[in-house]
C-alpha cells in the first residue's frame, strides 16, 4: 500500500539533520518571546505543504510568495538569536580546535584575563559595595569587542582601582547610573547602556540591572558582576544565567574561571 513511498538512507540522514537543526534551534530561543514567532513559523510552513499537496494553487501560490521572502524575515526577526549562536558557535571551536586556536590568534583578539591585582581591587570594591548596598554593574570583556558598548558612556581607560570603582558607583556621583566596562585590566567606560534581556524565565525579583547584565551576555561571551542596592547581594552573569554569590572567594573564582 505504501509502495509510492521510497526512503533511501539519505533521506533518513536528511530527516535527522533536520530534526537537529529544529532542536538546536528551540534551545537556542528556549524562554523568549522569539519561541512563539518560530512556532508561528513552523505551523505556517506546515500548512503550506499541506495547501500544495492538495493541489490548491491559488492559495498555494501566495504562501509560495511569503515563504520565499521568509529567509529575510527570519534574519530579521531573528538577528539577536543568530548572533548569539554564531558567536557560541565560533567560540566553542576557537576553543576545541587547535587549528582554529591558531587562526584565532592570528585574526582574533585573545582574552588575557584579570591580573591578580586587579582582580583583588575588583572584589574587594565589590565586598564593600555589597556591605553598604551600593548599587553595581560591571562587565569583563573577553573575546567580543564592546566599543559599541563603550560608546553609549563616558570613557576612563584608567587602571583598575578600588576606590575608583567605588566612587563611580557612589549613588551620588554623576558615573553611578550605567555600567562600567572593564578590559585588559582597566577601566575603559562607566555610564555605559546595555541592551535589556526579554527572558521570561528571569525571576521577578531582579531588577533591571540584572535583566541588562542577562542581556549583554546574551549577545557577547563577556561576564558580568551586578551588586543589588535593594539587598546588597552579588550575582555573576555568563550567557544569560544569574549565579547568586555567597562569599567573595566565590566570586573570584567564578571570574577566573570564565577566563579559562
Amino acid at each position: 500500500m505504501l509502495d509510492f513511498i521510497k526512503i533511501n538512507l539519505i533521506d533518513v540522514i536528511d530527516i535527522v539533520l533536520v530534526g537537529v537543526l529544529i532542536y538546536q534551534a528551540y534551545k537556542l530561543i528556549r524562554g523568549t518571546a522569539a519561541l512563539n514567532i518560530f512556532t508561528g513559523i513552523i505551523v505556517f510552513y506546515f500548512i503550506w505543504l499541506i495547501v500544495k499537496a492538495l493541489h490548491m494553487d491559488l492559495l498555494s501560490a501566495i504562501l509560495g510568495q511569503v515563504i520565499g521572502v521568509g529567509v529575510l524575515a527570519l534574519i530579521i526577526l531573528f538577528q539577536q538569536e543568530i548572533r548569539r549562536f554564531l558567536l557560541r558557535l565560533g567560540t566553542r571551536y576557537m576553543d576545541s580546535s587547535r587549528n582554529f586556536r591558531i587562526l584565532g590568534a592570528m585574526f582574533n583578539k585573545r582574552e588575557k584575563g584579570l591580573s591578580l591585582e586587579s582582580l583583588g581591587e575588583l572584589t574587594h570594591a565589590c565586598r564593600k559595595m555589597s556591605e553598604t548596598k551600593t548599587g553595581a554593574l560591571i562587565v569583563l570583556a573577553r573575546r567580543s569587542s564592546l566599543e559599541f558598548i563603550v560608546d553609549t558612556g563616558d570613557r576612563i581607560d584608567a587602571i583598575i582601582n578600588r576606590r575608583l570603582i567605588e566612587n563611580i558607583f557612589f549613588k551620588n556621583a554623576p558615573l553611578h547610573d550605567g555600567a562600567m566596562i572593564i578590559s585588559d585590566d582597566k577601566v575603559v567606560a562607566a555610564r555605559c547602556t546595555l541592551p535589556i534581556s526579554e527572558n521570561p524565565n528571569i525571576p521577578a525579583g531582579y531588577g533591571m540591572r540584572h535583566r541588562a547584565a542577562a542581556g549583554i551576555t546574551e549577545q557577547t561571551d563577556s561576564v558580568v558582576v551586578v551588586v543589588s542596592e535593594e539587598t546588597g547581594n552579588i550575582s555573576f552573569i555568563q550567557n544569560g544565567e544569574i549565579k547568586p554569590i555567597n562569599s567573595i572567594a566565590e566570586l573570584r573564582l567564578a571570574i577566573e574561571n570564565s577566563y579559562k
